[in-house]
């Protein structure tokens, strides 16, 4: 059993202790350094799988750090640690982070974080930028099921400032019409991109997300749980193991009960939803 290694930088020894709780495991050896020059010179010395970057001494904070490890390892995958700072959200996908994670730490989100990021591989361009202001951000999304995982994220740390369930809400029903688009508008082939836009206005926030297929009339879903008769709740669930499909089906439906308004394009393959604040 190969031995993965995970290094973690924080001023504050009582995350580290957090932390360890959190990430141990048999098969991780996990090195603790408390500023940002200690964390390089680690990097200098031997390749780390994962980095969880925090607050540094000297002001040394994640984002800053991770440039700076970038220029040292451009494979390593850092997972930023910081404010729930929109602004340092959008800086953090610029620069190519793996993922981002606002303190105070959740132990079961980064533990959630640092192993997807050992499980992904061929990352690096799974989310390319095209627009991003904290109130206007447009993304192309490799077709992949982990690069819709870190895109969720992003968008939970984004709507931080808002009502937990008011977030949730946003995130869940992001991340189910992701993975329709992606199993379905782009056949899982992780040569396609979907699009992504999500926009934030004084009252609402809205997303849009275009994907690159044939597209499918709403009217016509036979193995989707949104057109079940009333006197079949479970009829979708019937025909989509006839034809070999994975369990599932819920995704639309869910979405339109946990947004405000959901709409979708004639030919089907755009989709947008807005919740009002």
């Amino acid at each position: 059993m190969s031995s993965r290694s995970l290094l973690l930088v924080d001023t504050d020894p009582a995350v580290h202790d957090v932390l360890h709780d959190a990430l141990r495991r048999e098969d991780r050896q996990i090195h603790d350094v408390y500023d940002g020059p200690q964390a390089l010179e680690v990097l200098r010395s031997f390749a780390c799988d994962v980095v969880v970057a925090g607050q540094g001494r000297n002001g040394h904070d994640g984002l800053k750090l991770l440039r700076r490890m970038l220029a040292i390892r451009p494979e390593a995958k850092v997972i930023v640690a910081g404010e729930p700072d929109p602004a340092q959200i959008v800086g953090a996908i610029r620069r190519h982070a793996y993922s981002y994670i606002h303190k105070p730490l959740s132990p079961g989100t980064v533990a959630e974080m640092v192993q997807q990021a050992l499980e992904a591989s061929s990352w690096k361009d799974d989310i390319r930028v095209l627009s991003a202001r904290p109130e206007w951000i447009t993304l192309e999304i490799r077709c992949k099921m982990h690069a819709a995982e870190r895109t969720t994220q992003f968008l939970r740390e984004l709507e931080a400032g808002l009502p937990a369930q008011t977030r949730d809400d946003i995130t869940s029903a992001f991340r189910e019409l992701m993975m329709n688009a992606i199993e379905h508008g782009c056949g899982c082939d992780s040569g396609k991109r979907v699009r992504v836009s999500r926009l934030r206005g004084a009252r609402s926030v809205m997303v849009h997300i275009h994907d690159p297929g044939a597209g499918f009339s709403l009217a016509s879903l036979p193995h989707a749980a949104i057109s079940n008769p009333d006197d079949e709740p479970t009829r979708h669930a019937e025909l989509r193991a006839e034809a070999g499909q994975r369990p599932g089906g819920f995704g639309i439906l869910m979405a339109q009960k946990l947004v405000d308004e959901l709409l979708y394009n004639e030919r089907g393959n755009s989709v947008a939803f807005v919740k009002y604040l």
